[in-house]
């Protein structure tokens, strides 16, 4: 069974995540700077829990896979390393919805249908 986040709840967690994700960022510019090609292997693997054979080529790669692992093990689903959007499952009218974050906004304040993606990002309008 998910954990389910509250938006306060959402929010609350962001004190942890959010200097997570500004590290994943920073190791991502720096790996696509140094390694191009190795880029779009580590993006793939972090909607399946990481890839524990890139995680061994560099020392960045070991720290960007313990950051993901917490971030996940944290109940957080993480959409796009490059921008650090990151989503929180919720329970909206009895379904599960997407509470969804962007590295560089103050707080989780959107939310979205499972199937709409970041582009069907509504404000959340429910505590």
């Amino acid at each position: 069974m998910p954990k389910y986040y509250t938006p306060r709840e959402a929010n609350d967690a962001l004190t942890t995540i959010r200097p997570m994700v500004g590290e994943m960022i920073a190791i991502g510019e720096k790996v696509r700077a140094h390694h191009p090609e190795l880029w779009d292997m580590i993006r793939k693997s972090a909607g399946n829990g990481g890839n524990p054979k890139l995680s061994k080529l560099l020392v960045d790669f070991d720290r960007l896979h313990g950051l993901l692992r917490q971030i996940q093990d944290a109940g957080i689903e993480v959409k796009d390393l490059a921008i650090g959007l990151i989503d929180f499952v919720a329970l909206r009218e009895g379904r599960e919805v997407y509470l969804c974050w962007k590295y560089g906004e103050d707080s989780v304040g959107y939310w979205h249908e499972i199937e709409a993606g970041f582009q069907g990002r509504q404000p959340i309008d429910w505590e």
